[in-house]
């Protein structure tokens, strides 16, 4: 539960941190390239991943090659395509498009890592579902516009499957025990080096201001990625309340911490979605 507790506060954190950048125009993707260095360098320091076994690592399991590519290539990546479906489709349908990626790592824990969804169990992640549904809706005109462009809704299922792929990837981190700050420390450096050729290629002006965030951002990132996976080894037979919880709880902290903050107003159907989010995490976790 704690560990949950404090990946849910540190999404939260860098959503803030993100949303309070843009604001002040300060180029994003600059600040995440710089935060994975500083990721890497709290995974070397705090869990000093042991690099000697990293041979007999990948030989014994091959699969972790995979998983530490995937992840070097999924982490920048999302966090371009997710600019892009900002651009094109607004931030209500992108929100909506990341948070309903839970379904596939529902999916997951069924079909992948063998859980047995209970009756009272189904019965929170539906009303999970219908909080989040809850929670996401917003009045907009151009909501129908966006989501039928033809153009846009690629980058809306870029979001939707590289969140949900991830969850699942980070699960599987997991699964390797003391084993997992090896595969932390090795995504980070290649997501480090993947974003940094793209800015490259892209020809970015580079500015201070825009990297000096990248050392909260990075500290942030980490302590929820860190979190994240203890909170999986910790409920390692339920998955599915991890994914839940985790994605419920970002979205109901965030509702919650855009009305004191940011004066954003919540509906009546949010505050609904706020209420069923409750119902569902209590009882996901009787």
């Amino acid at each position: 539960m704690l560990y949950l507790f404090l990946a849910v506060f540190c999404s939260v954190s860098v959503s803030l941190l993100l949303k309070i950048l843009r604001q002040h125009q300060i180029d994003i993707r600059q600040t995440i390239l710089l935060g994975y260095p500083v990721a890497c360098f709290l995974t070397l320091f705090l869990l000093k991943p042991d690099f000697n076994q990293l041979n007999n690592f990948l030989q014994n399991q091959p699969v972790n090659l995979i998983i530490m590519l995937a992840l070097g290539i999924l982490l920048p990546s999302v966090f371009v395509v997710l600019g892009k479906a900002i651009e094109t489709s607004g931030v209500i349908l992108t929100d909506a498009c990341q948070r309903l990626s839970l379904i596939l790592p529902i999916i997951a824990s069924v079909v992948i890592f063998g859980e047995t969804i209970s009756g009272q169990k189904s019965l929170g992640i539906t009303l999970a579902f219908l909080a989040l549904f809850a929670l996401l809706f917003k009045k907009s005109d151009n909501l129908a516009k966006n989501f039928h462009n033809k153009n846009n809704y690629l980058w809306l299922i870029g979001v939707w499957l590289g969140y949900g792929v991830i969850d699942i990837l980070f699960k599987q981190v997991a699964k390797q025990g003391g084993s997992f700050p090896v595969t932390l420390s090795v995504s980070f450096g290649l997501a480090f080096v993947g974003l940094l050729i793209y800015l490259l290629a892209k020809k970015t002006m580079w500015k201070s201001q825009s990297l000096v965030w990248g050392l909260l951002l990075g500290i942030l990132n980490m302590g929820n990625i860190y979190a994240y996976i203890k909170a999986h080894q910790a409920l390692s037979e339920s998955p599915s309340l991890v994914f839940t919880g985790m994605n419920v709880g970002v979205i109901v902290v965030a509702s919650i911490a855009g009305f004191v903050f940011f004066g954003e107003r919540l509906s009546k159907i949010n505050t609904l979605g706020i209420g069923l989010a409750m119902l569902s995490v209590f009882m996901l976790f009787l």
